[in-house]
């Protein structure tokens, strides 16, 4: 049924989807690297920059004062960290489950070209078997659509949900800090 070629052709497509999630995998630890090493970089600058605001604190009012002003920033600071870490996540993990759509859909293909073939060279006879071998595959592509379809709802129920917890968060914050 499949010739050489033909599976010289899938083995080499195969090849080239695992460079191409290799790459897309890397580009994800690079924005990964990339977003500690300047995190870091602020960090370090901020915690210099505070501790010389410590070392000229006059009185306990003003260290009160000071503690709550460098408060909120940063817990804004890190809500945006987590959201960046979660941009680069959800973006990295979007590029491996479109090639894995891909994947899927040119598997489906190429199992039905399979499956024409063999009915066309099936004895006579057997076109209830080859129906029902049709059946089954048009009803596990459509299983496998239906679960498509519910991990990107609940993908994007779980970035809704992300989003409302960062609000909060930054509004308790802000509030916490205003009561101060």
């Amino acid at each position: 049924m499949l010739t050489a070629e033909q599976i010289v052709a899938a083995q080499k497509a195969n090849i080239e989807t695992i460079f191409g999630l290799t790459q897309k995998a890397f580009e994800g630890v690079e924005k990964l690297l990339e977003l500690n090493v300047q995190a870091t970089k602020a960090a370090l600058s901020e915690s210099a920059n505070s501790t010389q605001a410590l070392l000229s604190v006059k009185d306990a009012q003003e260290l009160l004062t000071l503690q709550a002003s460098l408060m909120q920033p940063l817990a804004e600071k890190t809500v945006a960290y987590s959201r960046h870490l979660y941009d680069i996540a959800s973006g990295t993990s979007a590029e491996f489950g479109k090639a894995a759509e891909a994947q899927a859909a040119d598997a489906q293909k190429k199992f039905m070209s399979v499956v024409d073939n063999a009915s066309k060279n099936a004895p006579a006879g057997s076109e209830t078997a080859v129906a029902v071998m049709k059946s089954a595959v048009s009803a596990a592509n459509n299983a496998m659509e239906s679960v498509q379809k519910a991990v990107k709802q609940a993908t994007e129920m779980a970035e809704a949900n992300f989003n409302t917890v960062t609000t909060q968060a930054v509004s308790a914050t802000k509030a916490a800090a205003k009561k101060r």
